[in-house]
Formats: C-alpha cells, sequence, structure tokens
C-alpha cells in the first residue's frame, strides 16, 4: 500500500525500534550480568544506552549503578577486572582481587561472555513460541494461486520469469508457499535454476548470483518484487489516508476495476502496476469499469516514481474473494515450544545464508546493508503486535549472531581470546587486549556509520526517489 507518510507514523517506526532494540539490549546485558553474578564477579554497571561524561538517569543498588545512558546505540554491564567498552586501564593496573573477572578461571569467563548471545537466543525462541501459540503461523500454498504468481520487478521479467508463472522449485528443491518465495529467489552465493509452470509445461530460468545487485543498481525497475497475480480492481480506498493519494483525488473508488491503461488492455494487477511505472510523471489515461455496468475515463497524473496511490490487495481480503487460499495453523501451548525451536534454527539459517552474500562482494548484497532507518521500516508505520514481536525476534536472533563474530570488543573476540587461553594455556597479555579492544571498537564504529550512512546516502537510493507529493512507500 502506498501513503503519505507523516509525522505521527515516522514516530510509530522509530518507537517501534526503540522499545524493541531496548527490550533485546536489557536482556542481552542481563545473560552477561546473571551469569558474572553466579561466579562471583562484582557488576559495577548495568546501562540501557551509553553514558559518555552523563546519563538521563541512574540509582546505586548494592555495589551496582543502575542507569539509563543518552547515547542509544546499545548498551553495557561493567564488571569488575574486565577490559571492556569502559576501558578502565587504571583498575587493571592494581592487583587482581577475587571478586574480579579476570580472577577467575576461564571456563567461567567464557560462559559469562557467551550469556548475553544465548540469552538472545531464548529471547528469540520464547517470543516465536508465544506468537506461534496466540496467532498462529498463517502460509499461503502456491498451489492456491488461482492466477499464479505476479512479478512486478523489473529484473525478474527480464531474467525471463513471466506473470502467471506457477514456482515449482529453487535448485531442485520444491517451493510449496508464497511466503518462501522472496528468499528463495534472492538469496544465495550462486546462480539457481528456477523451474516454473508455464501454460501447462514446465520452463527452466536461471537467477544469476548477483541478482540483488541489479535490483539495486535498476534505476527503473517497478516497485515491490512479487505478488499473488490478482485482477486490476481496486480495493484500498476506505481507510482516511488513502484520500490523501492522487487515485482517489482523480476519483478512483473502491471495487472500480481497471481495463485499460492509456488505451493498453490490462486485466490483472501487475499490468496496471507495470504500465503505470512507465509513465513517470505524466499523465495516465485509467479506463475504469464501475458498478458492472458504468465505464468511465479517469485521468491521474503519475509521480515522479511512476505511482498513483492505488495500493495492492491484502491476503485477507483475496482469500474472501477466492483468488487464493491462506492457511492459519493454530498451535496448542505445548505444541508452540518446539514450533518456536524450528522457527529460531529457521531463522537464524536464513541470516547465516544472507551473512554469507554479503561477504561475497559479487553478489552485491553488501550493498543493502542498512542501519537504524532500514530496521524502522522493517517493522513498519502501523502498531501490530504479532509484527512487533515478530520482528523483535528476529532482530535477537541477528544480535546473537553478530555479538558471536571474532571481532574485539563484540563477545565472540572475547569469546576467541579465551579459547586461545584455554586451548594453548597462556593467558594474552593485558595490554595486546586493551589494543584489540580499540581496534574492535573503531572496526565497528566504521561498520556502524557505513551502514546508517547507506541507509540515507547509499547504494539503493537511485533506486526510488522521495516524491514530494502524496505517494511513498509503506
Amino acid at each position: 500500500m502506498f501513503y503519505l507518510i507523516t509525522v505521527g507514523e515516522g514516530f510509530i517506526m522509530a518507537g517501534q525500534l526503540l522499545l524493541g532494540l531496548s527490550i533485546l539490549v536489557i536482556l542481552h546485558e542481563f545473560g552477561h550480568y546473571i551469569t558474572a553474578k553466579w561466579f562471583g564477579c562484582r557488576v559495577e554497571k548495568f546501562y540501557l544506552f551509553f553514558d559518555p561524561w552523563f546519563s538521563l538517569w541512574k540509582k546505586k543498588k548494592g555495589e551496582t549503578e543502575y542507569g539509563i545512558g543518552w547515547l542509544p546505540l546499545g548498551g553495557y554491564v561493567k564488571i569488575a577486572g574486565m577490559i571492556d567498552e569502559s576501558m578502565d586501564k587504571e583498575a587493571m593496573k592494581l592487583p587482581p582481587q577475587p571478586w574480579e573477572f579476570r580472577s577467575k578461571p576461564a571456563w567461567q569467563r567464557l560462559i559469562i561472555m557467551l550469556g548475553g548471545v544465548i540469552m538472545n537466543v531464548l529471547v528469540a525462541f520464547i517470543i516465536y513460541a508465544f506468537v506461534l501459540f496466540k496467532w498462529g503461523e498463517t502460509k499461503t500454498p502456491l498451489s492456491s494461486l488461482k492466477y499464479g504468481m505476479g512479478f512486478l520487478n523489473q529484473e525478474l521479467q527480464e531474467l525471463g520469469l513471466k506473470s502467471g508463472d506457477k514456482i515449482k522449485s529453487v535448485d531442485g528443491k520444491p517451493v510449496t508457499f508464497y511466503e518462501e518465495v522472496p528468499l528463495k529467489l534472492l538469496i544465495g552465493t550462486k546462480s539457481r535454476t528456477v523451474v516454473v509452470e508455464r501454460n501447462g509445461k514446465d520452463q527452466n530460468v536461471v537467477i544469476p548470483i548477483d541478482l540483488i545487485n541489479r535490483i539495486i543498481e535498476n534505476k527503473k525497475q517497478a516497485r515491490g518484487l512479487i505478488q499473488p497475480r490478482l485482477p486490476s480492481v481496486i480495493f484500498n480506498q476506505n481507510d482516511a489516508k488513502d484520500t490523501n493519494t492522487i487515485s482517489y483525488k482523480a476519483g478512483i473508488r473502491n471495487n472500480d476495476k481497471i481495463i485499460a491503461i492509456n488505451s493498453v488492455p490490462v486485466q490483472f494487477y501487475d499490468e496496471v502496476v507495470t504500465n503505470i511505472t512507465a509513465n513517470k510523471d505524466k499523465n495516465v489515461n485509467f479506463l475504469i469499469a464501475r458498478n458492472e455496468k458504468d465505464t468511465l475515463n479517469i485521468i491521474a497524473k503519475t509521480d515522479c516514481n511512476g505511482r498513483v496511490g492505488l495500493g495492492s490487495y491484502n491476503f485477507k481480503l483475496a482469500d474472501s474473494l477466492g483468488f487464493l487460499k491462506s492457511e492459519n495453523h493454530k498451535y496448542d501451548f505445548l505444541e508452540s515450544f518446539p514450533a518456536g525451536v524450528k522457527k529460531t534454527k529457521d531463522e537464524l539459517v536464513n541470516y547465516i545464508d544472507q551473512f554469507k552474500m554479503i561477504l561475497k562482494p559479487e553478489t552485491g548484497a553488501y550493498k543493502g546493508v542498512g542501519g537504524f532507518k532500514g530496521m524502522a521500516n522493517i517493522y513498519g508505520s502501523e502498531w501490530d503486535w504479532e509484527r512487533f514481536w515478530s520482528i523483535t525476534a528476529m532482530i535477537s536472533i541477528i544480535l546473537a549472531f553478530m555479538n558471536l563474530l571474532p571481532i574485539p570488543a563484540l563477545d565472540g573476540g572475547h569469546v576467541m581470546f579465551t579459547l586461545w587461553e584455554m586451548i594453548t594455556r597462556r593467558k594474552p597479555n593485558e595490554k595486546f587486549l586493551e589494543y584489540a579492544q580499540i581496534t574492535g571498537m573503531l572496526f565497528l564504529l566504521g561498520l556502524m556509520l557505513y551502514a546508517n550512512g547507506n541507509d540515507w546516502f547509499g547504494w539503493g537510493k537511485n533506486k526510488n526517489t522521495e516524491c514530494p507529493a502524496v505517494v511513498s512507500t509503506k
């Protein structure tokens, strides 16, 4: 759906991101906190967000200062006797004390450092289990798509995929549900062969390794990637926000069927998108069938991306009209837990596959790396609790994986040095650990600047322009 992004909707996106990350950061740091306490370490600070120079709130309870910093880039626990973000060199010059991290056996230090990652995985599993218990899992069998798939993306069309195709397999592995298709097409570190059924016959289409790069670089592509192929009937003009769209102001209403654009006949929504996108910033003549008896000509000028705010089908509506058949599998309380484990494993495997693509330059996936803005966009501009918790669980998995990377300043860096000590029986020099920590922090800072800069100024910015008018992307 397309609509005007208001300040309020921007706050909703940012608010969801802030709440989700805050929950995950607190629980991640609690994983370090509780394991440090178990092994008798003194925890000097427990902070949400960072607090250079000052904090927004703090309170001392026992030996620990709890607080909220002003810099929302994560959080931390300061464990006595540990070289960490605080870089407290003076404390490290003093003789080791029994309550300090550095005085504990290597196996205990290893568990403390893994505490945050383990907590993130457990949090993802618990969230997924309760999401599945409350809302179940909705999937749409590809066999239920009455008119096959609609391919909106120009790159997919040029590769040989045609709207109306029914996808059967990718690289010899059957594809059963519509929800699997985007990842199957996009994720891979090698070329992939897609088998589709077209006009009753099987056809092979090769997906190149650099598909993501082509999509990012293509300035003329249509919006979206794929959707179920659906008739060209409009159903999104009821919400108040939709009255701000070009299409509504031009006179297009719910239940209108678009039968031609600039005298070119259309039957399906993907054909509508393709024809409108080809006429960016131009007047487009819509031939509309209304009430099964009236025929109207409506002229609307597209925005600079070739959009007029017609929107797209929602799955519940398409289901009710018989264009597809979604299935919702309900889980009872006990069933939800093994299902949560499977969901966590599947999401972790998916993210690892995506990470591999980022490390392989020829895929171009690194150009799509985003920061906080991209994460906020994933949450969306409407507060939907099922979506909120599902996205938060996914980010928890990402945090677990990223924190386990063997980079100094991340948990994985500390784990790497501790394992080295356990194998060689030699503890790394503290001065070396200090330099490694600084190097790791600088590397992560650079990575963070790249990701967030990519959100605003990066490779993908040539894909669509923000038009100073009535429609933008949801």
